[in-house]
């Protein structure tokens, strides 16, 4: 390989390295807008599980999650775990993560949120809510676990 033809192939790997890293860029900007807007699905929609509309919280949930519980195992099932515990005393974000793959959950774009919650008979619990990007383009939650 003679000098030329060593700096072409130096400037191909140069324009390749320097287009991947701003895919790279692009695609994690993104990513605190995203858990941005899973966030505030995540607040809305824990908003109608404190106030007892459960039904209501299964028509806002995903499609995923809609397809996996009918309407009356949501409820039946909140009504057992979640209705015990009481009224919510303090919830606050103990951590957030951006996942495109989740073990048992088709392929997508989610945030893992956990909270750190305390009931009226549940002084320290972990809530995690798992909004994901729904077909329509909106943020919505696909599954809700408590610990």
């Amino acid at each position: 390989m003679n000098a030329n033809q060593k700096v072409k192939r130096f400037l191909q790997v140069g324009i390749f390295l320097m287009f991947a890293l701003v895919s790279l860029s692009v695609a994690a900007a993104g990513v605190p807008q995203k858990k941005e807007a899973a966030l505030s699905a995540a607040w809305k929609w824990l908003a109608l599980i404190d106030g007892g509309n459960y039904s209501q919280s299964w028509r806002e949930a995903a499609s995923y999650f809609r397809n996996a519980v009918t309407p009356e195992k949501w409820e039946q099932s909140l009504r057992a775990y979640r209705k015990p515990l009481g009224k919510v005393i303090s919830r606050k974000v103990k951590s957030e993560s951006y996942e495109t793959s989740l073990p048992g959950a088709p392929d997508g774009e989610y945030v893992v949120i956990r909270f750190e919650t305390s009931f009226e008979n549940k002084k320290q619990s972990i809530e995690t809510v798992t909004p994901m990007l729904d077909e329509d383009g909106h943020w919505r939650v696909s599954g809700y676990f408590i610990k």
